[in-house]
């Protein structure tokens, strides 16, 4: 049986998640854990498929930002979902350095939100190969799978709404992706200020790799376009 792991200290809201993965996915075995011992314990006797954890444990404020970096010793490449009431705005990043695949904020998203990110992150996780390296300068990503993308053979961090976008903006190269066309690839936020937020957040990712990175070009009134190299 396929195991999944549900970290977080409040009682309700656990049975909650558990109950929303359940509802969508009733062949998967859900473990709860409370606390950071009780999950540090499990991440190192058990092989999971998906956590989904809180940053905040009881008293300790980033006992989860711990969990996180038990999970990446294992070297399983165990995928992360954050589900936690800090900032989205200030943590995302900081969940993001340390490998983890998406992050939400509670009371800013519903079950359908949820069971979609969880459902995304758990399809992706199955084929936990690196696709083969790209050819030089090229992008190398599956949108149907949504793996993680490749940028010269680099892992490109990008959080799950980002790599939607970028998929997008790939597929299209050459041509305008237009604010609209974009608004149907994200689950939430549907206005410009928001995709050009995710838009900054896939620059600085690749611009992490490549400092000269300026494949993606914003069309003023428009949307925006994957340019090759070159031009």
């Amino acid at each position: 049986m396929i195991k999944v792991a549900v970290i977080e200290d409040d009682i309700p809201t656990s049975k909650q998640l558990k109950d929303w993965i359940l509802a969508a996915r009733p062949d998967l075995q859900v473990d709860q854990w409370f606390n950071r011992d009780d999950a540090e314990a499990a991440i190192a006797r058990e092989d999971y498929a998906l956590v989904t954890l809180d940053i905040e444990l009881g008293r300790e404020r980033h006992a989860g930002v711990a969990v996180i970096n038990a999970i990446n010793k294992t070297g399983r490449g165990t995928p992360v979902l954050v589900v936690s009431a800090m900032p989205a705005a200030i943590y995302r990043s900081i969940m993001k350095a340390l490998d983890a695949w998406d992050y939400l904020q509670k009371t800013s998203f519903e079950e359908a939100d949820f069971i979609e990110t969880f459902l995304e992150i758990l399809r992706a996780g199955r084929d936990r190969q690196a696709p083969a390296a790209p050819a030089a300068n090229e992008l190398a990503l599956d949108p149907l799978r949504q793996s993680t993308p490749l940028w010269r053979g680099q892992r490109v961090n990008l959080p799950l709404t980002a790599q939607r976008i970028l998929a997008t903006l790939y597929q299209r190269r050459g041509e305008v992706v237009s604010y609209d066309e974009l608004f149907a690839v994200v689950k939430s936020g549907r206005n410009r200020d928001n995709i050009r937020k995710h838009i900054s957040t896939i620059r600085e990712a690749f611009r992490e790799l490549d400092t000269d990175f300026d494949r993606i070009e914003n069309v003023p009134m428009r949307g925006f376009r994957w340019t090759e190299a070159g031009r």
